[in-house]
């Protein structure tokens, strides 16, 4: 275990190095970092290129694999096979073969007319998705090697990006109600195949009847297992793009902090959190206690607009890499020294920087329960300052 105390700043590639009086302490266990390895940003997550693709896989099951971080979607084809004519025989069996017949028409018919919506769905998304990530290549290249905060340019870039996004849910939650009609013509199918399997016990049939009733029956099965396979990839399209879409605007909000501060973060910390085994209900709560534990983060706030996002990032991602369920307290504390009435605003100052500290927390990705606020006062302590401990 070792203990790190930052006197100034090396930020990333463009080597602005700040003078820091406010001393950001950083302990990882296990880990021995060097001032300069700690905050190089050689290990940050590379920006995907947008457009780019791998060709198709052929056969059944296609899958189109879409550059720029998209997950893989769906490229089936579903055409239906088709419905053999018949002739009159003139039984009742004949008679509800021609019905079973158009009615299989009209089926097939309007799974043709699903599967064009489905490709349709399909070519939007992507192209939504290489425009997104195109814009967001652009906004992470210019945060990399650094900008002024705030930059209008790359707020607009965002603000186009979020639109971007808007509307891949958009298409998404168009294929959930496609899912619905399709799940209704499955249904469909199921009685009809069940219908032309009863026809045969029916009395007063032709050979001809219970030829051409064959063939409808099979005709059935193959439109039936054909719609299974539609539900199923459609199923699987909406299952990995509804998750990459919950991805992809939790790193939004990180990369909107980056842009405030001008600075590149890497990926987002809910990436890193595993949510399942995520304990705590966030908020205020009471003492923490500390002793004999080594804050993870020591943030001194002993001047106005203190940097210490990065430093804050980088300690916290690295914690999740190695416990990916780690929980977090976070300690508001105010020096306990000037008389009561001193004591008493120095907390609520601290307070207000621990309010802070969490809210860059959230906007980096971290789940609002993974981490406990708290409060205390502290005689060792010069200035308000903000500990992060690992639970």
């Amino acid at each position: 275990m070792r203990f790190i105390k930052l006197s100034s700043l090396q930020m990333g590639k463009r080597a602005r190095t700040m003078t820091c009086s406010l001393g950001v302490a950083l302990m990882l266990s296990g880990c021995s970092f060097s001032d300069l390895d700690f905050w190089s940003e050689e290990e940050d997550a590379a920006t995907p290129v947008a457009g780019a693709t791998a060709p198709n896989q052929t056969g059944d099951g296609q899958v189109q694999v879409i550059g720029g971080g998209q997950p893989p979607i769906g490229a089936t084809q579903f055409v239906p096979p088709g419905v053999t004519p018949g002739s009159e025989t003139g039984t009742f069996v004949g008679q509800k073969v021609t019905e079973l017949r158009d009615e299989l028409i009209r089926l097939q018919n309007s799974i043709a007319a699903q599967n064009d919506e489905l490709q349709r769905l399909r070519t939007d998304l992507v192209a939504n998705s290489q425009q997104y990530h195109g814009t967001i290549a652009a906004v992470n290249a210019r945060l990399q090697v650094g900008t002024t905060p705030g930059n209008p340019i790359l707020v607009q870039q965002f603000t186009s990006a979020q639109a971007d996004l808007d509307r891949i849910g958009s298409e998404i939650n168009k294929m959930n109600n496609l899912t619905a009609a399709v799940a209704n013509n499955s249904t469909l199918s199921a009685y009809m195949a069940e219908a032309a399997r009863a026809a045969f016990s029916v009395s007063g049939a032709v050979d001809e009847d219970h030829r051409q009733l064959a063939i409808l029956e099979d005709e059935v099965n193959r439109t039936a297992v054909l719609i299974d396979r539609l539900l199923k990839e459609l199923g699987d399209d909406v299952r990995r793009q509804t998750n990459y879409v919950t991805t992809e605007r939790a790193n939004l909000n990180l990369i909107s902090a980056g842009i405030k501060s001008g600075e590149l973060f890497g990926g987002s910390l809910v990436n890193k959190a595993v949510l399942a085994n995520a304990g705590g209900s966030g908020g205020v709560v009471g003492p923490v206690a500390t002793t004999g534990r080594s804050p993870l983060v020591v943030i001194r706030f002993d001047r106005a607009d203190v940097p210490y996002q990065q430093a804050l990032y980088t300690a916290v991602a690295r914690t999740l890499e190695q416990r990916p369920d780690a929980l977090f307290d976070l300690v508001a504390v105010a020096p306990a020294k000037g008389g009561q009435a001193r004591v008493a605003l120095n907390s609520q100052k601290a307070r207000q920087h621990a309010e802070n500290v969490v809210r860059s927390l959230i906007e980096m990705g971290l789940p609002p329960n993974r981490v406990a606020v708290s409060a205390q006062t502290m005689a060792q302590a010069d200035n308000n300052e903000v500990h992060l401990y690992v639970r």
